[in-house]
């Protein structure tokens, strides 16, 4: 199945849920490239960036996921697709 490179970008309002989402993103760790996480204290946010290479339907899946758990927002940007030969 081909795959996809892919980032992850999630911003996290609450902290409480950060046990859910370590969750899924181990879940999901075989797909995972890697990660950072930076705190922004100053406005009480957490921002996480995961690149990611995966079919697009994983990729997607756990976006969804990530986005549907409260006090957090999930987007993501893919690399341009490679031209088939």
């Amino acid at each position: 199945m081909q795959t996809r490179v892919a980032i992850i970008g999630i911003i996290v309002q609450n902290t409480d849920i950060a046990e859910q989402i370590n969750e899924l993103l181990h879940i999901y760790g075989s797909y995972i490239i890697g990660r950072m996480g930076v705190p922004y204290p100053k406005r009480g946010l957490h921002i996480i960036s995961v690149a990611v290479d995966a079919p697009q339907d994983v990729i997607s899946a756990l976006s969804g996921k990530l986005g549907r758990l409260p006090g957090v927002c999930a987007k993501t940007a893919y690399a341009p697709c490679e031209e088939q030969a």
